[in-house]
């Protein structure tokens, strides 16, 4: 594939000064692209529709994606804390995609644009936006999933202290959107946890809903303290930002895990409640959750990415964890610039978000890459 794409970044201004600078960056694209990408900061909600009608009346693109989030990212910046546009142009054929969503769509009608767009048994990588505020958001992503089986799912769920809108074509929210593209479109997708697993993991041998009784046949609490250290398991309540449950995902071959937080203890009881629902028979462990951490594991799928890259990277979208980025990485964009570092220097756009979706799963304190051949 030969697909070009352009990036155009803007902060600090009105919502018509953001879109005038993008504009002015991008130049005259009429004729050259079919496919824009948009995501905007969570202030700018109740502006998005127009920022999005300006940008196709201007670009002469009709198909849009993406959604809102409380801190954006671009190729080695990341925006927090101030209105922000970042829009990417695809060239890509309108035959090798197939936006999916639509306000007022029913779960079947969602499922059936899915299905008539993946007909064959081939793989098809999509990206999806969803909203955290649907209570049927997680289930909804697993039925996409097993609607069209050879689909790879990733993305992320909308981050907003206001409106939760996504973009499909036009402005949509409630439920979930975004695209799905043909096998003939290359790309690689990666996934960071963020999290390093302690050293040992465990059985669980007694749980209730969200709370962990026994591991191994022994008080849950017990174990946690054995497995966090003495010096730790002193005061468990300092532990709460940086000792997180990890779940193994069973079958993976990838000793891939779902990370969940801890939320309480109730230390006559020698349990734990965890945020998640935990079944007997499962696996279990204890994650660290660190700056080193995170840096260690981002390198890590960096550079796997990049001895899987055939040809430099013609475009890329990341979705990142809220907890990430300047949390985990420090200020000065540096969980980007690790990216652009790696990789090179390619447009890239994405967002913080309230949940990461990669292999079609749900995921928290994750970073998801995936990146255009």
């Amino acid at each position: 594939m030969t697909e070009m794409f352009q990036l155009a970044t803007a902060s600090g201004g009105s919502p018509r000064e953001l879109v005038t600078t993008c504009l002015r960056q991008l130049g005259d694209v009429r004729g050259k692209f079919k496919l824009g990408f948009i995501y905007a900061n969570d202030t700018l909600s109740k502006d998005l529709e127009n920022i999005l009608g300006r940008l196709k009346q201007e670009t002469g693109i009709s198909d849009w994606v993406g959604t809102m989030g409380m801190g954006l990212c671009s190729t080695g910046k990341e925006y927090y804390d101030e209105t922000a546009l970042v829009v990417m142009l695809a060239d890509i054929d309108t035959k090798d995609y197939a936006i999916i969503g639509a306000n007022d769509l029913s779960e079947e009608q969602l499922l059936e644009q899915v299905s008539s767009y993946c007909k064959e048994e081939l793989p098809h990588v999509g990206i999806i936006h969803g909203d955290p505020s649907n209570p049927g958001t997680p289930n909804l992503i697993e039925k996409i999933s097993n609607t069209v089986p050879a689909a790879y799912l990733v993305g992320g769920l909308t981050s907003s202290n206001f409106e939760n809108h996504q973009v499909a074509k036009e402005l949509v929210s409630g439920s979930v959107s975004g695209i799905f593209f043909s096998p003939q479109v290359n790309t690689i997708v990666g996934h960071t946890q963020g999290c390093s697993p302690l050293d040992q993991q465990h059985i669980i041998t007694k749980a209730d809903r969200n709370i962990l009784i026994e591991l191994d046949h022994r008080p849950a609490l017990d174990v946690f303290r054995e497995d966090i250290g003495e010096v730790l398991a002193k005061d468990l309540y300092k532990v709460a930002n940086y000792i997180y449950a990890g779940i193994p995902i069973e079958y993976s071959d990838m000793g891939d895990y779902v990370v969940r937080n801890i939320i309480g203890f109730d230390e006559e009881e020698k349990i734990i409640a965890v945020g998640d629902y935990i079944y007997e028979g499962g696996k279990f462990m204890f994650c660290r959750r660190d700056g080193n951490s995170a840096r260690e594991d981002m390198l890590r799928m960096l550079r796997t990415m990049k001895s899987r890259m055939t040809t430099p990277p013609r475009g890329g979208v990341y979705y990142t964890c809220l907890g990430r980025g300047r949390y985990q990485f420090g200020e000065n964009s540096e969980e980007l610039k690790m990216i652009e570092e790696e990789l090179g220097d390619f447009p890239l756009a994405g967002f913080f978000a309230n949940g990461e979706i990669f292999n079609n799963r749900l995921y928290g304190y994750t970073g998801v890459l995936t990146l255009f051949l």
